[in-house]
């Protein structure tokens, strides 16, 4: 199973998922992959992105760090921070997670887009 390693300091993913926000966020996910687990990694995360576009992830991207780098990133669009809680709490999606590599960590968190004048939109 992912070993999973919070990215905020202050807030968890677990506290972020008790949202009732039924606006669209955005998941980042970064993942430490060793190079004997590679394939492995890349066949599960196939497994659980076909799982996750049928719950209400809009798209998702897998990013890998360059010059052989253990990074992986995912980043992926929900219509909702309420599908992928509903998405991430389902027993398939559980199962999916369970059978990774064990030593694989991943560090996910829910974002939403804010506006920076003259830079970018929301």
């Amino acid at each position: 199973m992912v070993k999973l390693v919070e990215m905020d300091e202050v807030i968890t993913l677990a506290q972020q998922m008790k949202t009732k926000s039924n606006e669209p966020v955005t998941l980042i996910n970064r993942f430490h992959v060793p190079a004997e687990v590679e394939e492995e990694f890349l066949e599960r995360w196939e497994e659980d992105g076909q799982f996750m576009l049928s719950q209400g992830c809009l798209s998702g991207q897998l990013h890998k760090g360059i010059e052989g780098s253990s990074s992986y990133i995912n980043i992926a669009v929900w219509e909702s921070a309420a599908a992928f809680v509903k998405a991430f709490s389902n027993p398939e999606f559980q199962a999916v997670l369970a059978s990774y590599p064990e030593n694989i960590s991943a560090s996910p968190h829910l974002f939403e887009k804010i506006a920076v004048p003259g830079v970018c939109v929301a």
